[in-house]
């Protein structure tokens, strides 16, 4: 008598769309076409690189007559850079394979285009034996001596 009071119901439920489905411009229409409720937002800055939003300070700067940029290296070390370098008998790709760096620092250095870097500068000092930094820009670099 109780058994008969209870029926077998099964419920067979379909997974929802994923969050890259529901996105897609398909999945869109498809629910507008059902007429659900659909809310778009437009991403600010969406697709670029923007990381901070707009402060106060950059009208102070937009003001500033000063000129704010970083310092690159000169023509004269780039020069010394590709003239070392052609005496050793390297290209850019082989100075760049000695050094540990990608050739197109090497080519941005020799150019006047990159940001002087110590650690690059000292390691491309020491493969063409040549100076890059200080008073004497050129000259062949001592050996240090172990003590």
């Amino acid at each position: 008598m109780a058994e008969s009071d209870w029926d077998t119901v099964t419920v067979l439920r379909k997974k929802g769309p994923s969050a890259a489905q529901a996105k897609s411009k398909q999945a869109i229409t498809a629910a507008q076409r059902r007429g659900e409720e659909v809310e778009t937002t437009k991403k600010w800055s969406a697709g670029q690189n923007k990381q901070f939003l707009v402060t106060k300070n950059t009208a102070k700067l937009d003001s500033e007559t000063e000129e704010l940029h970083h310092h690159r290296v000169s023509l004269e070390v780039g020069k010394v850079i590709q003239q070392g370098r052609q005496e050793k008998g390297l290209t850019q790709k082989d100075l760049a394979t000695k050094i540990n760096e990608k050739p197109q620092v090497i080519a941005d250095y020799e150019s006047g285009k990159a940001i002087p870097n110590n650690q690059v500068m000292s390691k491309i000092e020491r493969a063409i034996g040549l100076k890059l930094r200080g008073k004497d820009i050129g000259q062949p670099l001592e050996p240090k001596t172990k003590k």
